[in-house]
């Protein structure tokens, strides 16, 4: 469990807790969810690599120190990824934005690729892969296993809530990838959703349901 980080800052944990509730609104779960992904994004990025530049304060010149967001690529699965992007951008707006389509099979709950969009260059960029929900672990490994194909220099995978099952196949097929989370959940039902979890995070999102 080295590369499982959970993130339990106390503003994290209570945002979290209010999306978690039933009768929280789509505006109010939307919020919390830009504003929980803004807090995760400094976590997530603490090891960025930085370099030196040269500027002048109003007093003198200095040399400080700065990162190149053009170099990141913050990867949403959609839909529901959509949903931490703005937060995350927040932190981080010179970061590019790539694109992976998956819909989970109702009835084998593997996942189906639909659309597939990255930036150029991938094999000079840094990637951190965002979906609110790490429960069975077959879309987030689907969209790792194809976005190893662009050579991309690093990657995170970050989410909201993940399940032990979720956790289990993700570090079975890619154990050279973090996973920053919220929280761990207790595990799956028997349609394949995190319990206690907090429901369907694209519904909830989008509000169509």
């Amino acid at each position: 469990m080295s590369n499982i980080h959970v993130i339990d800052h106390p503003l994290v944990q209570h945002k979290l807790t209010l999306m978690r509730r039933k009768d929280a609104s789509t505006n109010s779960f939307r919020r919390l969810l830009g504003e929980l992904a803004t807090l995760m994004a400094y976590e997530v990025t603490r090891d960025m690599p930085l370099q030196d530049i040269e500027i002048e304060t109003p007093l003198e010149t200095m040399t400080g120190k700065v990162i190149d967001g053009k170099k990141l690529v913050l990867v949403s699965i959609l839909r529901a990824g959509n949903g931490f992007l703005d937060g995350m951008l927040n932190v981080v707006p010179g970061a590019r934005v790539g694109h992976i389509g998956l819909y989970r099979d109702p009835e084998s709950l593997q996942a189906v690729e639909y659309y597939f969009k990255m930036p150029s260059g991938m094999n000079e960029r840094d990637v951190i892969v965002v979906d609110p929900m790490l429960a069975t672990g077959n879309s987030a490994s689907a969209a790792l296993t194809r976005l190893k194909q662009t050579e991309p220099r690093s990657i995170k995978f970050v989410c909201l809530l993940a399940a032990p099952e979720g956790i289990a196949k993700l570090q079975q097929a890619h154990p050279d990838v973090p996973i920053y989370t919220a929280a761990i959940d207790r595990q799956l039902n028997s349609h394949g959703y995190i319990l206690p979890g907090l429901g369907d995070a694209g519904d909830r999102i989008f509000g169509t349901k």
